[in-house]
């Protein structure tokens, strides 16, 4: 087996633990003489999986008994418009913004209401998060959003923003499962899955019982209401099940691991590695101020397009993939999720090192 360092934002590394269970149990699931992949998803065996997997997530999360959990379809971008269809009862809502996502999730939004931008940093290329602690917070806004991680600016919210009473609701797709979460503070937190959970093909949706009504927009169809599938146990229709049934490996991975506390501690020390390189770089520079950092997340540019771009190639062929950065920013970005061993990062910085005394 030759597996490289992978270093995407998405699709991204799963824990080799959990890929090796998986393909155990690839033709025969714990003598049923199918895989996940081919059962039925109203059989007791699959019903067995997505209930232990939403237990599991409960633990994992101290989810309150006043939140439903759901596995829902269409990844985090379908949320952007499932979100005003069920909570923007005012047809008013705020964002701020800090990166793409949620710029997206803002225009989609202002397809069903008013959307009043609270606060941004695309004046600085979304290379920090901006002070949100005393915002003019619309007194009929619906609800509050923000993205929490910016996967392709990595920027992170360290502080939740003051939401003034309103329900915040945060897309945390890239920093799902990194650390622990007082999932009371929010309304609605939601991520897909392919980044720091599981294979691609699903969300998250963690929302609050009464944030979950038949009170949507006019025209919401059945499949947009969060009602439709709260009220069916996320089996209103087939759902992802292959991808539920390695999101609960993968949530079995962390608890046997010491839990997001453990997680977060393996995240920090990971990341500190990288940042410590780059603060102290000739060659490399981060792009993000140092206070609104993601663990998660590391662009990183070394000011010549050519430069980055044999840095990439070099990188590749050492076995460190997927290191180019997105294709709207250019340079370089290391995804250091949960399943990135600590030695992925050490190997990385060597090969910075290495690079910097042969190019610097």
């Amino acid at each position: 087996m030759n597996r490289v360092y992978n270093f995407s934002a998405g699709p991204a590394v799963l824990p080799e633990d959990v890929l090796r269970e998986a393909a155990a149990e690839m033709l025969d699931y714990r003598g049923s003489g199918m895989s996940v992949m081919e059962m039925s998803h109203r059989s007791k065996v699959f019903d067995d999986i997505i209930r232990e997997a939403e237990a599991d997530l409960r633990t994992l999360m101290g989810i309150p008994s006043e939140y439903r959990v759901l596995f829902l379809q269409g990844g985090a971008s379908l949320q952007f418009a499932m979100i005003p269809m069920n909570l923007m009862k005012n047809r008013v809502a705020d964002y701020i913004i800090t990166g793409q996502w949620a710029k997206k999730a803002a225009k989609e939004a202002a397809l069903y209401g008013k959307v009043n931008i609270l606060a941004s940093s695309e004046d600085k290329t979304f290379s920090y998060i901006p002070d949100c602690s005393d915002l003019p917070v619309s007194a009929d806004a619906d609800y509050v959003y923000i993205c929490e991680n910016n996967t392709i600016y990595g920027t992170k919210f360290h502080t939740l923003p003051d939401t003034k009473g309103k329900p915040l609701v945060a897309d945390v797709s890239s920093c799902f499962l990194s650390e622990p979460v007082d999932v009371s503070r929010y309304g609605v937190i939601y991520g897909g899955v392919q980044k720091n959970v599981g294979p691609a093909g699903m969300v998250i949706a963690i929302i609050r019982e009464d944030l979950i009504t038949e009170d949507v927009l006019p025209g919401t169809p059945t499949m947009m209401r969060y009602k439709t599938h709260a009220d069916a146990g996320s089996l209103y229709n087939t759902p992802p099940c292959y991808t539920i049934y390695i999101c609960g490996k993968v949530f079995k991975w962390l608890l046997n691991n010491g839990g997001l506390e453990a997680m977060k501690q393996r995240n920090e020390e990971k990341a500190a590695l990288l940042y410590d390189f780059l603060d102290s770089s000739r060659l490399f520079k981060g792009t993000v101020e140092p206070a609104s950092r993601s663990l998660m997340n590391v662009p990183f540019v070394t000011g010549d397009k050519e430069l980055d771009a044999k840095f990439v190639k070099e990188a590749e062929a050492a076995g460190l993939v997927n290191l180019k950065g997105h294709r709207s920013v250019g340079g370089m970005r290391a995804s250091i999720y949960n399943a990135m061993p600590r030695a992925g990062v050490e190997k990385l910085v060597s090969f910075m090192s290495e690079f910097e005394k042969c190019n610097g």
